[in-house]
Parts: structure tokens; C-alpha cells; sequence
């Protein structure tokens, strides 16, 4: 048994008093992407230059207004990454690049190096506070740590002042989660008051979630208890950076926002170190699927899912919330069923709100068509086999002949595993379209007499056929063509068959369109039944067609 004792809970805030519970996000927050720094540095093979440059046009492209874009001063690539973007002029008027740096003075100085030129910057300072960090990697008390806060603000504002552009400071309390609320407060509150804070001078007090070490609702709680408790909350942006190691960072972000808090730091698809960032594209996601504009231009997650895998070099999960390839499919027969009746009730409805089972979106609303919806495997039913054939191959089947088909399709299923919709079309026009033996119809000719006095039927039909590969042919007569066939087959074949049921359709619109028909046929004498199609530009041809298919199944 795996020794849970070495493991210490930790602890939460007493904090009865706590809102966030009873509201509800109520818009998008401000999106800040790390891709281009906390993603990249998670990377077995980090991106090069061009590989960085086309990523930040690409977020452009999106919508984001703020772009963390390295550590320029730890890193020669994103120093000269950074450079290049200034001096081609690739940065929107309306876009803040972010800059991060530890507070350390030769590492600000490199770093007002590097912004020399942007009209406008986030520089972003921090250090860790967490009791672990101080006591185990630093060897220092609560005041120096702080110290070392108040240092870097005041370096940052010094050089600030004398910067030809505009600064907005930003500061994390790293390893947050691991810091007391209270101290991590009076940090915060230090490095407000060195900077002059204020309304029209904000800062973005940024709080990471640097490790997850506990449950969403604690991070919540937090984030509330700090945000109430700042001096002058108007003077500060309330960012949140969460990662994902108990693999609740959306969640966890979900309730900050609840919380209070007017920022989140993330990537695309969740990418970082460990476990990963903030999936911002769930999170902006969720939000749509809930009527909220989540401000961002993610309308096509195909386009993303491709640019993100080339440069980034890792592959989606087929699971991944909204982009994988198998999020919108169904391979459960009562999912299948469920989808394809709400797909009909839609249509139906003309409803402006989507409401299908099992699909919280439209997934065309983001990019993705309707083809992976439902694909068949062992484990589908009868509904999903229909499901295919009218979605992709425009055949309504009668619904008492899903099962029948249905059964069809699980036989080659049980011996291959997934079946693609073209070999579920191969089976149907085998089964079905192209069963000619041992009958095979080969010519009709009708003559109707209605209108005329006649003793019993108004319709004659002539009909040139092959009985096991033999030329024959009949005349008979009947209430119609489909009756005059059945019991001109019955008299020639001496069989007793009856048809239980007829439906048709046109298959395409259009004056050159066919029809399809299909029979539902009883052999009275053994009690088996069957169904058959058939297919033709002209109704009455297809409806025959369809007695013979069915007629050939019965054998």
C-alpha cells in the first residue's frame, strides 16, 4: 500500500465569510498568453526565432492584448527574439509585450535593454516566498525576503522613469499556493506602496498557483481573502497564473474568476512544465459554451490545433477537451441514438439555442464538422449505423430496418474494431443495392388503365428478369406497379411473400436526383423478413428494385 503518511495536508484558511460561491462569471477576464516564455521553456525541443515569431503573430491574430514573451535576460534567443519584434515593427499598437525577470539589478537592466523601442511593456519581477523556498533554498526570514521585493520594484521604477515608453509593473509571489495569505499580503502591499500604486497607475499583482497543492475552493478562497484585503483594491489588476499538477487547473481558475480575480496567465491547450499551465482555450471555451464572449477569436480550433503541434511540436490528446479528434464522437449506442435524435428535434425546433445530448457546443461553431460525430465501432448501436448512412450518404432508413443493418455493420466491426463510413456504405450496397442473385430485375415496363372500366386491377406491369442467371419474364396486374410486381413474382416463383411495408425519398435535390425506396417483405410460409432498397431516377423502377433486393435477402 502506497505510504499516504508522508504526506502532510495542507492547510486551509478558516474563511466562513467567502462569496464567490453564489456568483457567477459573467465575463471574459483580461487573457495574458505564456506560450512564448512559461510554455516554450517546458519544451524537449524550445522554439527558434521564426519559430517564436510566427506563434506572437499567430496570438495576435487571436486577440490577445497581452504577450508574455520571455526572459530576456536569461536567454539570448528571447533577448534577440524580443529585438526583432521591435525592430520589424511587429507589435500591434494595441498589444503590451511582457517581459519577465527575477529582482535582480543586472537582469533589469539587461532587461530595459532589450524593451528599448515598445511603446508599452509589462515588466514582471518576482520571487518566492513560500515557506519551503525561504527556509530551504533562500536561508531567509520573512524581512529579507520582502526586501528583495521592494528592491526589485524600486529598480524597475528608477528605470522606469527614465524609459521612453510606458511600464506597468507586474509581481508575483511565487509559490504562492505555498506562502501564508497573510504575508503574502504584506509582500504585495510593500511592493504597492514602493511603486505609488493607484488608480491610474495600477499594478498587476500576479498570483500563481506556481505548484498546485490542494484543492480548487482553497485557491478561491484565497484569491478572495487577498483581494478584500488589499488597501486599495481599484490600484491593482488581480491576476492568477495557475498550473496544473492535481490536474484541476481550469477549475481552479474557474473559481478565482469567482473569486474576484480580473486576469489569467495560460497557454494554448495547457502546455508548461509538469503537468502543464492553464488551459486558457478551456477555459475561453467553457465560457462560450455558456453565452459568455469569451473574447478571443477561437473559431477555428483546427487552425490552432495545427500551428500549436507544428511549433510546439506536441501532439493534442484525442481527448483533449474541444480540440481532440474524438471529443465530439460517440461510439456508445445510446449516445449515438441520443445525438441523432436531438440533431432532428434541432431542426425541428428552429430553435435559436443549441440543445443536443451530449454535445455541449455545436461543433461547427469552433471549426469542426459534423462527420466525427458518430463513428462505429462494437460498441455502437443501431441508431449511430443510421446516423451515418443519413449524414454522410443521405439514406433515411426506415427505422425497423436500423436493427437489421445495424447487425450487419457489428459483425465486421466485432472482427476489425472501428468501421469507417465508406466500408459502412460498401456493406449497405452490398447488402442491399447490388443483391442480384438469385433474381436479378433487369427491365419494367407499366400500363395504367385508371379511369377505365376495368373488372379488378388498373395497372399491368412487364417485367424482363434473370432467375439464376436464366433471361425470364412476366406480365401480371395489380393495384399498382409494387402490387402487380409482388404478385407476379408469387405466381412465376411460386412463393407467398408479402410486403409489410413501402417508404421513399429522393436522395438529392435536384431535377437529376434518385430515389430511394425501400420494402419491407414477409415470406409467409418460413415467417422471415427482410428489407430491401432500391435506387433509381425513377420512383417506380427503385420500388422494384427494392422487391428484388428484399426477395434476394429471403433466400
Amino acid at each position: 500500500m502506497l505510504n499516504y503518511q508522508r504526506y502532510k495536508r495542507v492547510p486551509v484558511i478558516d474563511y466562513p465569510e467567502r462569496e464567490w460561491p453564489n456568483k457567477e462569471i459573467q465575463k471574459a477576464p483580461i487573457w495574458c498568453s505564456v506560450d512564448l516564455r512559461d510554455g516554450n521553456q517546458a519544451l524537449i525541443d524550445p522554439m527558434v526565432v521564426s519559430e517564436k515569431i510566427e506563434l506572437f503573430e499567430y496570438m495576435v491574430k487571436m486577440g490577445f492584448k497581452e504577450i508574455e514573451v520571455g526572459f530576456p535576460a536569461a536567454s539570448q534567443i528571447e533577448y534577440d527574439f524580443l529585438r526583432e519584434l521591435i525592430e520589424r515593427k511587429l507589435i500591434p499598437d494595441d498589444v503590451c509585450v511582457q517581459v519577465l525577470t527575477q529582482c535582480r539589478e543586472e537582469l533589469i537592466d539587461k532587461t530595459f535593454e532589450s524593451i528599448q523601442g515598445v511603446k508599452k511593456a509589462i515588466v514582471h519581477i518576482y520571487n518566492s516566498t513560500s515557506t519551503l523556498q525561504r527556509e530551504v533554498v533562500f536561508k531567509m526570514d520573512k524581512e529579507q525576503i520582502k526586501q528583495i521585493a521592494i528592491d526589485g520594484t524600486r529598480m524597475v521604477k528608477e528605470r522606469a522613469a527614465k524609459f521612453d515608453g510606458q511600464i506597468i509593473l507586474e509581481y508575483s509571489p511565487e509559490s504562492f499556493t505555498g506562502t501564508e495569505p497573510d504575508y503574502a499580503l504584506e509582500v504585495c502591499e510593500a511592493v504597492l506602496d514602493e511603486w505609488g500604486a493607484a488608480p491610474d497607475n495600477k499594478v498587476i499583482i500576479n498570483l500563481p498557483s506556481t505548484v498546485e497543492v490542494t484543492t480548487p475552493n482553497v485557491y478561491a478562497d484565497i484569491i478572495e481573502w487577498e483581494g478584500k484585503h488589499f488597501k486599495n483594491r481599484d490600484a491593482i489588476i488581480l491576476s492568477v497564473h495557475p498550473h496544473n499538477d492535481r490536474g484541476t487547473g481550469v477549475a481552479a481558475t474557474e473559481l478565482a474568476l469567482l473569486a474576484g480575480a480580473d486576469r489569467v496567465e495560460g497557454t494554448l491547450f495547457g502546455n508548461g512544465e509538469r503537468t502543464g499551465n492553464v488551459d486558457i482555450l478551456t477555459v475561453a471555451y467553457n465560457m462560450f459554451s455558456q453565452g459568455i464572449n469569451a473574447e478571443l477569436e477561437i473559431s477555428k480550433v483546427n487552425d490552432i490545433i495545427e500551428i500549436y503541434e507544428r511549433l510546439v511540436k506536441m501532439p493534442i490528446h484525442p481527448r483533449h477537451p474541444y480540440a481532440g479528434k474524438l471529443v465530439f464522437t460517440a461510439f456508445s449506442g445510446s449516445h449515438q441514438d441520443a445525438i441523432n435524435k436531438g440533431m432532428k428535434a434541432m431542426k425541428e425546433s428552429n430553435s435559436p439555442y443549441w440543445q443536443v445530448p451530449y454535445l455541449p457546443i455545436d461543433p461547427s461553431d469552433i471549426g469542426r464538422d459534423y462527420e466525427p460525430i458518430v463513428r462505429i465501432n462494437s460498441q455502437s448501436g443501431k441508431g449511430g449505423v443510421a446516423f451515418i448512412m443519413d449524414t454522410y450518404f443521405g439514406y433515411k432508413l426506415p427505422k425497423g430496418m436500423h436493427k437489421e443493418f445495424a447487425n450487419v455493420i457489428q459483425a465486421i466491426s466485432e472482427k476489425q474494431g472501428e468501421v469507417s463510413p465508406e466500408q459502412i456504405m460498401d456493406a449497405f450496397t452490398a447488402e442491399y443495392l447490388e443483391r442480384k442473385e438469385p433474381y436479378h430485375f433487369k427491365k419494367l415496363r407499366v400500363e395504367d388503365f385508371e379511369g377505365e372500366r376495368r373488372e379488378e386491377f388498373d395497372t399491368t406491369v412487364y417485367v424482363d428478369y434473370t432467375d439464376h442467371g436464366v433471361e425470364k419474364s412476366f406480365e401480371a396486374s395489380g393495384n399498382g406497379p409494387i402490387d402487380a410486381v409482388k404478385r407476379g413474382l408469387i405466381s412465376e416463383l411460386n412463393i407467398d411473400i408479402k410486403i409489410l411495408d413501402y417508404e421513399e425519398h429522393a436522395l438529392q435535390a435536384g431535377s437529376n436526383s434518385k430515389a430511394a425506396a425501400y420494402i419491407h417483405l414477409l415470406d409467409i410460409e418460413s415467417g422471415r423478413v427482410t428489407y430491401g432498397v432500391g435506387l433509381s431516377s425513377n420512383i417506380t423502377r427503385a420500388s422494384v428494385r427494392a422487391i428484388f433486393s428484399a426477395l434476394n435477402r429471403l433466400q
